[in-house]
């Protein structure tokens, strides 16, 4: 049978072989003989789980308190607490049902007690509660999925799809990891006619290997968008205003404001980005380093659907170092705007986007999320198009440092946008 250990409060002391004449309770002491066992055993439950309440037995050697149980796949799941403790939490239970825990008391010699045994039964876990919370809905060559996770657990989304193109049928899958208590994820690159509809299941799984089954979310068709040609393009002179916004002063140390609709992304090697040199809000030096304001004239009407940012990398020749993605320098929250001709100012901010900074990733991972962009929609909530505009504009609000809280950002490599030509 597999035992699979969750151990949720370890010693912080340690001894050496040569402290076996330690006075008190650190001495093993009783060889093979087993602690008196636990008692007074009550719980509390849990999501997913329960926490356990004991009377822990006087043993001069003891260690820890041991907590197991067999889930549905057979193996043996343990969770630990140090004797310092007279509770325990255990966590893995797949449904709401009653489940039997032993409890043990182990001494310094790894000697267990008899078992003392109670009957739990948990809360709804936390893997169904997502399940159950999950939204699908098309996007613009995409798929949006919408999740809560108020327990803000260590979960697994399952996203399968498939589609007929051409007459041949394609299927396939997108896992998302997540522990935040809201998140919306997209399945990206889906080049689907509106006569391609896209069919959804999906599955939730935790970290237990807890996993719910195919949940249909039924079939999409997806919005459509062209990327919007730069050719057109005008960007005002640093410090011009347009409706009393003024135009980001981006010329500072290498950078330049042109830089940002060329097509070309910073790779470390080119300089290819503006620098604000901490000139923000009317573009002169003695007025901070943010918000500032990129505003962009098209040169045509177009409807707006999403924008891609990419930032700054500056990581070395070899574009294999993490360089400034996703810290220090770069924009981490930024607002959208568009320019409504009826009202003759500014809209919005119609959106603000945090760019979420990933953790736990190698350099080179880090190069390729870079280099790929970061995507927003301007409605995310609702995916749709904005009303007929000519001017745009991206203001840059708080950098990634102080967890988005530092005024810290001066640079950015490229915007792209997406939409479609108005009609007018």
């Amino acid at each position: 049978m597999k035992i699979i250990k969750f151990i949720l409060f370890a010693l912080l002391m340690g001894f050496s072989v040569n402290s076996c004449k330690e006075e008190g309770r650190y001495q093993p002491e009783g060889g093979g003989n087993p602690p008196g066992a636990v008692s007074n055993v009550t719980y509390e439950p849990l999501f997913g789980g329960a926490k356990l309440f004991y009377t822990i037995p006087d043993d001069e050697d003891l260690l820890q308190i041991e907590a197991e149980y067999v889930n549905e796949r057979n193996q043996t799941i343990m969770f630990t607490s140090s004797f310092y403790s007279d509770s325990l939490s255990i966590f893995g239970f797949s449904d709401m049902k009653e489940y039997t825990v032993n409890l043990y008391a182990v001494n310094r010699n790894r000697v267990r007690s008899a078992p003392t045994s109670i009957r739990v039964t948990p809360l709804e876990p936390a893997y169904t509660r997502v399940a159950n919370s999950i939204i699908v809905k098309p996007g613009f060559g995409s798929l949006v999925v919408d999740w809560t996770n108020e327990l803000e657990q260590n979960i697994y989304v399952y996203v399968d799809f498939s589609y007929t193109q051409q007459g041949t049928t394609y299927s396939f899958t997108t896992v998302f990891s997540s522990n935040l208590e809201t998140d919306r994820r997209f399945v990206n690159d889906l080049n689907l006619s509106q006569s391609e509809p896209v069919s959804v299941k999906v599955r939730v799984k935790d970290i237990y290997d807890n996993i719910t089954g195919d949940i249909d979310k039924g079939q999409f068709v997806l919005l459509e968008d062209i990327e919007i040609p730069k050719s057109n393009w005008i960007l005002p002179n640093p410090n011009d205003s347009i409706g009393g916004v003024p135009m980001c002063f981006g010329d500072g140390l290498e950078g330049r404001n042109s830089k940002v609709i060329d097509g070309i992304i910073d790779r470390g090697d080119n300089l290819n980005f503006l620098h604000t040199q901490s000139r923000g809000r009317t573009g002169r030096q003695a007025d901070g380093n943010m918000p500032w304001n990129f505003i962009i004239d098209m040169g045509d009407y177009y409807e707006l659907s999403r924008i891609i940012t990419t930032q700054r990398h500056s990581g070395g020749l070899a574009n294999v170092d993490r360089g400034q993605y996703y810290q220090y320098e770069n924009v981490g929250i930024f607002r959208l705007y568009i320019w409504d001709d009826a009202t003759n100012s500014w809209e919005g901010p119609i959106n603000e986007h945090k760019i979420l900074q990933p953790v736990g990733l190698s350099g080179i991972e880090f190069v390729r999320l870079g280099e790929a962009g970061d995507m927003a929609y301007f409605y995310p909530d609702d995916p749709q198009y904005t009303k007929p505009t000519r001017w745009f504009r991206y203001e840059a609000y708080k950098g990634f440092g102080g967890n988005y809280t530092l005024d810290d950002a001066n640079c950015l490599s490229e915007i792209t946008l997406y939409g479609r030509r108005a009609n007018r």
